[in-house]
């Protein structure tokens, strides 16, 4: 319970500059190496030995722990974070880009850096310092396509793409495993979880949402889905937006005659609804301005044949009659 307190209230470092270290770690090394020189040369020239030993031994102290207080110079790069434990125990986060000094035996942890060296499920740790930070960076995750059924059992092909950042090196490093192999289970739990709720395309009773025709809203919904499971680990969801979204390919098939048949009939109902206004127009004109009197026969006979110019799928052929109707 005290170490989930801990890591919920991230312990941000302040160190001191890494560069006054550094000049004093090179010429405490420097003037040891001088001085091991120097007392050989005095023991060996009848010096007093109780005096110059202890100096030699003093002097190869200094050239042990100087490049030991050397490892505690530490490198933060803009936007990473570093998370350091010693000896086993969380000591805390530097955050702000810069050189400086911290203790030398703390150690540097991420656990998305592949390590041979450590066995699978253990935290890779690096005692130098080397590339094991935690970015800070926004990072693009691009899901891989998933065969899920929509709300109305049809079985579909989705894919998403979600870019995400690190807000909380801390959570990120301790309380999930690979916090990057956890936002890519999480996406692919939350696109399950969401695109069960809605149907590949709107019904043609209703208004209601779906995947294809409401995609923004989707988009919104799945990342505050993904948000609420990523909280634990330190994440931050910047964006997510659906990248692929097709019929699976035993249903394509049978599913594009069925939005081709209905694009049909949708047409063939336009026409028919224009051809009945033009049909309409037609015989006002001609009745107002008395062209020619029509009785109800000669209306259906004209209407029949407007009908089928306006509405047939071929062109139409003109014939010419020269006698009578009757």
């Amino acid at each position: 319970m005290e170490n989930k307190i801990m890591f919920e209230e991230e312990r941000i470092l302040t160190p001191p500059s890494g560069f006054p270290m550094l000049i004093a770690g090179i010429l405490g090394i420097i003037a040891s190496t001088a001085l091991i020189v120097f007392s050989i040369i005095r023991l060996s020239g009848g010096a007093p030995l109780a005096l110059w030993l202890t100096i030699l031994l003093a002097a190869i102290a200094g050239v042990i722990v100087f490049p030991i207080l050397l490892c505690g110079l530490k490198i933060i790069n803009p936007n990473e974070a570093g998370v350091y434990v010693l000896f086993g125990n969380y000591y805390g986060t530097i955050v702000k880009a810069g050189f400086y000094f911290i203790n030398p035996f703390c150690a540097l942890m991420n656990p998305t850096v592949t390590n041979p060296a450590v066995p699978a499920g253990e935290v890779a740790i690096s005692i130098g310092g080397t590339n094991k930070k935690v970015s800070l960076k926004a990072i693009t995750h691009s899901n891989e396509r998933q065969k899920i059924n929509d709300s109305d059992g049809n079985p579909i092909e989705i894919g998403i793409i979600v870019i995400w950042r690190v807000v909380n090196a801390t959570k990120a490093v301790f309380e999930v495993d690979d916090y990057t192999c956890y936002v890519s289970t999480q996406c692919d739990a939350a696109l399950r979880n969401v695109a069960r709720k809605y149907p590949y395309d709107i019904s043609s009773e209703g208004d209601e949402k779906s995947l294809r025709g409401s995609s923004n809203e989707v988009a919104e919904e799945l990342k505050k889905d993904l948000q609420t499971r990523v909280d634990i680990a330190g994440l931050e969801i910047i964006e997510t937006r659906i990248a692929h979204l097709a019929y699976a390919q035993e249903i394509a098939a049978a599913m594009l005659q069925r939005q081709q048949a209905a694009a049909v009939v949708e047409a063939k109902q336009t026409i028919v609804e224009a051809a009945v206004g033009m049909v309409e127009m037609a015989l006002n004109r001609l009745s107002e301005r008395e062209i020619v009197n029509l009785d109800e026969e000669r209306k259906a006979a004209m209407v029949s044949n407007l009908m089928v110019v306006l509405c047939g799928s071929r062109e139409a052929q003109p014939i010419v009659n020269s006698g009578s109707l009757y």
